[in-house]
């Protein structure tokens, strides 16, 4: 073999090895990714339950990751508005992700966005839903559910509660309620549970729709829990009905999982995917749901997606319901 061809062989090999290192399915791939902090955006503030939980869940999927995951708080729009601007401004490269609340599934058939809740993203893991319930302060007139909605009835425009947000599942939930109940609620939007904690307790509203960030205050005695939204009773409040067997026909646990902006290499997604598997069946996680009163709620990347688009059809029927459509 000539010297020339040898040189040719060489690079030719070279190059083979290069494009093994950059293919997203490569080996040499698979081991340089990550390579620095993951950022998680949770658009919530902090010390609520879904910060609460996604912290927990970030520090174990960082274990098996090899690199830290630094959770932002980055509140506003329901959920929405730092997981949209994520969409339209960050690099599909991994290093960003976010919460994917059901809020996003709603707002862009309340108002006009600047981003497609299935296009724009994409779809990582599937991972659990929250409880939701209604609480006043424990010397709250209300000793019930329906001494609460009784109240509504006699005063119509007077009873009000407070939410996360415009078109979050706890506002939506009140909002079906009351056109079920057929009662006037006045509905008072906050940032996040903290603010919305800090609302009731400090007797600014008069009842709180949230997931379950109050459950230390219900413990605590300080909030008295009259409802829960879910299928069942709770387990941690066996003792608290339900909105539905109270008759009110409303049951919700509002899913949520992790998205990434469109244009995410496959490799990175299943990489992604498989830490925060691992980490969901971690017995930390499990243990850390049950103290937040939550189910697991594993969906794959494909199944994930799959849901966002059959849900984003049967909320606009809901929305369409309640009409809050191009609100």
């Amino acid at each position: 073999m000539t010297q020339t061809s040898l040189a040719a062989r060489r690079r030719w090999l070279l190059c083979g090895l290069a494009m093994a290192a950059l293919t997203p399915g490569g080996q040499a791939f698979a081991q340089a990714w990550p390579t620095r902090p993951i950022t998680l955006i949770v658009p919530w503030p902090a010390g609520g339950s879904t910060d609460r939980h996604l912290r927990g869940l970030a520090e174990l999927a960082a274990k098996h990751l090899g690199q830290n995951i630094i959770v932002e708080n980055k509140p506003g729009g329901g959920g929405t508005s730092a997981v949209g601007t994520m969409a339209l401004t960050a690099k599909p490269d991994g290093y960003t992700i976010a919460q994917f609340p059901l809020g996003m599934l709603r707002l862009p058939q309340m108002q006009k966005v600047q981003w497609n809740p299935l296009t724009d993203f994409s779809f990582i893991i599937g991972v659990t839903g929250y409880t939701f319930g209604v609480t006043v302060r424990a010397d709250s007139p209300y000793k019930s559910f329906n001494d609460y909605i009784e109240a509504a009835r006699k005063t119509p425009g007077k009873i009000d509660y407070g939410s996360t947000g415009i078109g979050t599942s706890p506002h939506l939930i009140m909002e079906e309620l009351a056109e079920n109940a057929k009662v006037d609620l006045v509905h008072v939007p906050f940032k996040g549970n903290a603010d919305l904690t800090q609302a009731l307790l400090g007797g600014h509203v008069m009842a709180q729709s949230d997931a379950t960030g109050w459950d230390k205050y219900v413990d605590g005695g300080q909030m008295r829990l009259l409802v829960t939204f879910g299928e069942q009773r709770t387990k941690r409040w066996p003792s608290v009905p339900t909105a539905k067997e109270l008759g009110y026909g409303v049951v919700s646990t509002s899913p949520y999982g992790l998205v990434g902006p469109k244009g995410m290499d496959p490799a990175i997604v299943k990489t992604l995917h498989d830490a925060f598997k691992k980490a969901m069946d971690d017995p930390k996680h499990l243990e850390l749901l049950a103290q937040l009163n939550q189910d697991p709620w594993y969906k794959s990347s494909d199944d994930y997606a799959k849901w966002a688009r059959e849900t984003f059809a049967k909320e606009k029927r809901l929305i369409d319901k309640l009409g809050l459509a191009g609100k």
